[in-house]
């Protein structure tokens, strides 16, 4: 079957034609990179995606914005919002801080984008 899709590896926003045959993809046109190839591949056998959320912050009514440091695949995301949705972080919290360990098994940290002073 053919799947489109617009690259979203750069600037560009290439639109892809990708041929996949239901587990694995056999070809890509249309990218002007090889970045456009290896997004359609991913995208289609396993999607992975940023996660960003907030989290409560102990003695404040202020939320911390935190992120996945890197992405986690796609089936994961409504469970790494649950594994969230209980924690508080403890002030004071620095860009780059860990909140949550490896989120869901996946090697992943979770990390403060914002910083909170006491």
């Amino acid at each position: 079957m053919k799947r489109e899709l617009t690259c979203i590896g750069c600037p560009i926003g290439c639109r892809l034609m990708a041929e996949f045959d239901g587990k694995e993809v056999t070809e890509v046109v249309g990218n002007s990179c090889a970045v456009g190839a290896r997004y359609a591949r991913e995208e289609l056998t396993n999607p992975k995606r940023m996660v960003t959320a907030l989290v409560r912050v102990q003695g404040t009514a202020r939320p911390l914005p935190v992120k996945t440091a890197a992405p986690i695949e796609k089936r994961l995301v409504f469970s790494c919002l649950a594994a969230l949705r209980g924690i508080e972080a403890r002030p004071p919290v620095h860009i780059g801080d860990v909140i949550l360990e490896n989120v869901c098994d996946t090697g992943v940290n979770v990390v403060a984008t914002d910083e909170v002073e006491r």
